[in-house]
């Protein structure tokens, strides 16, 4: 039976990639330190939720991966043959607080999970990137083409670092690997830093909401299930090594894909669609651009879909009421 480890298997990806690998009758193994940055009580939940519709095809390992022989130690003698590598010290603001943190889960981790697969001979480590890597970028859609040598934050820096460890890897031992550069995921099981569920918690305690740059952004918001798809797709296809370029201009066995919905959606709209679903109106509140965000974000998925028929199916004015009724029935609201 094939048996994947997953990093960040709490997490909200993390989580969600688990449960689609365990469904179709794989093994997971899970690890994740369980950390403060959000409320632990949502991870657990979301372990929970894993081991009780999936049993013992789920083995799960509290530890923080940043440590090495934490993580060896843990794994000794557990055997899997891919990596599905997602856990990360997220948020782009918090980075601007605690740069240490991310550089000690985001570099030290992803070194850790290099060294692995290395020794472990893998047959493939699919691993999370970021959308944030295309900094301030002013052309539309982003492409994994594009120069990504210019990150607004430590967060971005730290990713497109472990894009670049990646290659090296990739390069020196063929270690296979595919790196994804997320679009503001959400849905249920979601982040309670993101914007959608503080926008969701804020209107329906009747408290205003934090508007930042006065409204004037768009988001290239896409739907948990449909990352989900694109992650187990990766999964499934290990770039080959042939010397021929990958998505990303590789030519060793590491691709680089988008993974987005293919659309900017201006601030705006998410707004009234959360009103929409809500019940009740926002009461706004317009600041400022906070330092190390950017205004827009938009994916160019072609070679996604090219390569892994990657084809996001859900659109905000679906997944937008699908996270609302969810976060109600969570929280009792």
């Amino acid at each position: 039976m094939p048996t994947t480890l997953v990093t960040g298997a709490a997490g909200f990806i993390g989580m969600a990639t688990a449960q689609a690998l365990l469904a179709r009758g794989d093994r997971v193994i899970g690890v994740d330190s369980i950390n403060d940055y959000y409320d632990p009580a949502l991870k657990r939940a979301r372990l929970a939720h894993i081991t009780q519709a999936h049993g013992d095809r789920f083995a799960f390992h509290h530890l923080d991966f940043s440590d090495a022989a934490a993580l060896r130690a843990a794994l000794a003698g557990r055997d899997f043959d891919r990596i599905v590598h997602l856990g990360a010290q997220a948020g782009v603001r918090y980075s601007v607080e605690r740069p240490d943190v991310y550089a000690q889960a985001n570099l030290v981790g992803h070194l850790n999970l290099l060294e692995l697969a290395r020794d472990r001979r893998v047959a493939h480590l699919v691993y999370a990137s970021s959308s944030s890597v295309y900094g301030g970028n002013m052309d539309v859609p982003f492409r994994v083409e594009d120069r990504v040598d210019r990150p607004l934050s430590l967060y971005a820096a730290t990713k497109r670092a472990n894009e670049l460890m990646s290659e090296s890897y990739a390069h020196l031992f063929r270690l296979p690997q595919t790196g994804l550069r997320f679009f503001t995921v959400y849905g249920p099981w979601g982040r309670p830093d993101m914007m959608l569920w503080i926008f969701t918690a804020k209107i329906l305690r009747g408290q205003p909401i934090p508007v930042f740059n006065h409204g004037r952004m768009e988001r290239d918001f896409t739907f948990v299930d449909d990352i989900v798809a694109g992650v187990i797709a990766a999964h499934d296809h290990a770039p080959a090594d042939d010397a021929t370029p990958k998505s990303g201009g590789s030519v060793s066995p590491h691709a680089l894909y988008n993974l987005g919905n293919h659309r900017a959606e201006p601030l705006g709209r998410v707004i009234t669609l959360l009103e929409a679903a809500i019940g009740r109106p926002a009461i706004r509140q317009d600041l400022p651009m906070q330092p190390g965000d950017v205004t827009r974000t938009f994916a160019d998925i072609e070679s996604a879909t090219r390569d892994l028929n990657y084809r996001p199916a859900t659109t905000i004015d679906e997944g937008i009421p699908r996270f609302v009724r969810w976060y109600r029935e969570y929280h009792g609201a």
